[in-house]
Parts: C-alpha cells; structure tokens; sequence
C-alpha cells in the first residue's frame, strides 16, 4: 500500500485514482489529437455503433457521464476534427444525432487499443482485465455508481 493511501477515505481514493487515470489518457491519446474527454466520446460513439445506435448528444451524455452541454461542444470540436458527424434527428428536429467518420472510426480504435493498453497496467495487480478479482471489483465500482447522490443542507439534517 502507499504512503499516499494510508489513512484515506474510499472518496479520497476514489479522487487519487479517477486523476491518475485521467491523466494517463490523456498523455496515451495525446497523439492521436485527442483529450481524455474526446476520447471517451468517440469510444462510446464507437461503441454504440457497433451496436447498431447512432445516438444523440443527450443519450451520448447520459451514456458517458458528461453534462449534454459539454458533449456538445466537445462533439463540435470533434466535427471540426473531421472526426464526428452531426445531423438533426428525422423523428425529433430538436436532437441532435452524432456519428464517427471513417476517420473518426479509424482514431477510435487506435485509442481505444492504446487505453486497452493502459487498463492492463491498471488491472495488473488485480490479475489482469479478465480475471475475478477484476470482474469483482467492476460489480463493486456499478453498485457505487449506481447509487444517486445528493447534497444534503444544514436545513435538512434537522
């Protein structure tokens, strides 16, 4: 264990982790013209894709976490990349729909295989990405995300 977690809260943790991988992202697409936040982006565009789905920016932004305004202006950026194709949706004038470009699905993969790199690093001390100590640790880190958290004021703990 180190010095570093000796004494810290699961939050502070939590934080620590959540920063190193980020910025681990970020160096590792970095050449590919990404940040971390346009990485996950066009990974999730990938993903769903290959799903079948050509989402829309609030769907993108439920799906990845993100404020729908910033996956708008991060899905702007990506267009202007020549990354990202954005379309009014037929059936609803006021979605937007986005897409990747051949181009696009070429970085896409090129990224997610660099951070597929980088989760192996990560998950190495839990015995890798396949291993039961990994897929625990997954349902763990579903169940944390899935509980809503709200602030709760001085005027409600009374």
């Amino acid at each position: 264990m180190s010095s570093t977690s000796e004494g810290a809260t699961p939050g502070f943790l939590v934080w620590r982790l959540s920063m190193k991988w980020r910025v681990a992202v970020d160096r590792a697409v970095a050449p590919l013209g990404l940040t971390h936040a346009q990485y996950s982006l066009v990974a999730s565009l990938h993903g769903m894709h290959r799903s079948g789905l050509r989402p829309s920016q609030r769907q993108l932004a439920d799906h990845t976490g993100l404020e729908a305004l910033y996956v708008s202006k991060l899905a702007r950026a990506l267009e202007t990349a020549g990354l990202v194709e954005r379309a009014r949706d037929p059936r609803d004038p006021r979605a937007v729909q986005l897409a990747l470009t051949e181009e696009g699905r070429t970085v896409a993969r090129r990224a997610i295989e660099v951070v597929q790199g980088l989760l192996q690093q990560l998950l190495g001390p839990l015995g890798g990405l396949d291993s039961t100590r990994t897929r625990e640790f997954t349902r763990e880190l579903t169940a944390l995300l899935d509980v809503p958290l709200t602030p709760v004021t001085e005027h409600e703990k009374e």
